[in-house]
């Protein structure tokens, strides 16, 4: 006569701050990655996220992994033969890191680089001449659509791909119009879907 475990085996699980911690992620981060499915979790009846740790092993063993990754590669370099550059200019830590996931997935070739401020993002962009540059209008120690202004008419970056993204509505832009005219603006509660295109309408328009 079969005997049942009355004390079954549990599956080994983490927070989402534990794996925040162990991606170098935003815990926002690790919830979007879960509600698309990339790490399988359940929830406590406290409503809880339990991650399961096998599924983040998994994760981070694909992107360690060498071979191709399961995303649309962007070209392997641009103009003279270096890699894909972008500069993010974005003083929000939380979608430095979820943009930075999004860049990875989604052009995992290509070189990101962050400016938390406008100052410095103005200086590595004079520095790097990046192939695409995504722009936060709100930004500490310099007007954002002045800075878009600025790099739209200055010829080192003719080349340069402007993306905005920022949590200001249609209504809250309008003073901005004249900045973001023919410039493609992501608002921040549809980055997941709407970025992810514009990448790689931007990674077929590279130079090969």
């Amino acid at each position: 006569m079969s005997r049942v475990n009355p004390n079954p085996p549990v599956p080994d699980t983490c927070s989402t701050t534990e794996a925040a911690q162990r991606l170098g992620m935003a815990v926002r981060s690790v919830q979007l990655m879960v509600d698309r499915g990339e790490l399988q979790a359940w929830k406590t009846p406290g409503g809880h996220r339990r991650i399961l740790r096998s599924s983040l092993d998994q994760w981070l063993a694909a992107r360690a992994a060498p071979g191709p990754v399961p995303a649309t590669p962007a070209p392997a370099a641009t103009h003279a033969g270096r890699p894909m550059t972008l500069l993010l200019i974005e003083d929000s830590v939380h979608f430095q890191n979820l943009i930075s996931l999004i860049v990875k997935r989604e052009l995992p070739a290509a070189e990101l680089h962050v400016a938390s401020d406008g100052i410095a993002g103005l200086a590595l962009a004079g520095r790097l001449e990046p192939d695409v540059l995504l722009i936060d209008i709100l930004l500490p120690g310099i007007d954002g659509a002045a800075l878009i202004t600025s790099l739209r008419s200055h010829p080192q970056f003719v080349r340069s791909r402007l993306i905005v993204i920022t949590a200001l509505d249609e209504a809250q832009r309008e003073p901005y119009r004249f900045a973001l005219e023919g410039v493609p603006v992501v608002h921040k509660t549809a980055v997941v879907g709407q970025l992810p295109p514009l990448l790689a309408e931007a990674a077929v328009a590279q130079p090969g």
